[in-house]
């Protein structure tokens, strides 16, 4: 941060994907009234449904366990290292738990079914999400900062872009593109760099404590805890604003741009 009473001025906003411009696992109930599996059983029942098609039976709960514990080992490189494994990786480490393997259009086309699965059904955006960016647009540079899990960045850009969103963002950061997720530094000086601004003048927009306002004020910048969605501790937070409705955003922006 720069010396004196005052913040730097702010030139860039940035936001966090998933329960601040999307709400997360909105699709679940959309799947269960269309018959579908949840995401977690689908995925498994993919696996196997594979194996058995490229003749290799395996019993079911073999392969219950092993994407267990695949997805156990991603969330703990995830939170510790910052590093979201990529789909395809995911998929290894499960055929290697089971000893088994695919053929590589058979492993690829299993790998797009896992990374198409948000898409197929479509997950909500946050009331006011479009308004907001619209009007952000106008006065700052916006980049979205998303880690990925199940869906990449090319699946983003594309769910983004379905719902008007994709255009009012001037970069996009995703970790799996990157090689790190939040709240790494990497991650915001990546979006600093291609707005063209320092890590001091950016604002940066999300619902999670450790990854999103800790992530921002590692490198100097701000944040504002969103809660729109979830309230993930708001009582506490270190978050220089907390933004109970996204419509409130862009009132916030020149509250902070004002000080």
């Amino acid at each position: 941060m720069s010396s004196g009473n005052h913040a730097p001025q702010i030139k860039a906003i940035t936001f966090d994907i998933w329960d601040t411009l999307f709400i997360d696992e909105s699709d679940a109930p959309k799947r269960h009234v269309a018959g579908l599996d949840p995401k977690p059983q689908m995925r498994r029942r993919l696996v196997w449904e594979a194996l058995g098609k490229a003749g290799d039976e395996v019993d079911r709960r073999l392969v219950d366990v092993a994407s267990d514990a695949v997805d156990a080992a991603a969330r703990k490189v995830w939170h510790e290292l910052f590093v979201t494994w990529t789909v395809p990786d995911r998929i290894d480490l499960i055929l290697m738990g089971l000893g088994r393997d695919l053929p590589g259009q058979e492993r690829e086309s299993l790998a797009n079914a896992f990374q198409s699965m948000e898409m197929e059904i479509g997950v909500d955006a946050v009331a006011g999400a479009k308004m907001v960016l619209e009007a952000l647009s106008k006065q700052y540079q916006l980049a979205v900062i998303s880690d990925t899990i199940f869906s990449p960045g090319w699946a983003l850009r594309k769910m983004l872009d379905a719902h008007g969103l994709d255009e009012y963002f001037d970069a996009r950061i995703f970790s799996d593109e990157l090689g790190h997720s939040k709240p790494h530094p990497d991650v915001f000086w990546a979006a600093a760099g291609a707005l063209g601004v320092r890590p001091d003048e950016l604002v940066h927009i999300g619902d999670r404590e450790h990854n999103d306002v800790a992530g921002i004020h590692a490198v100097g910048g701000r944040a504002v805890l969103v809660t729109a969605v979830k309230d993930r501790g708001s009582h506490d937070t270190k978050a220089e604003a907390v933004c109970e409705r996204l419509e409130n955003l862009p009132g916030i922006i020149e509250t902070m741009a004002g000080q």
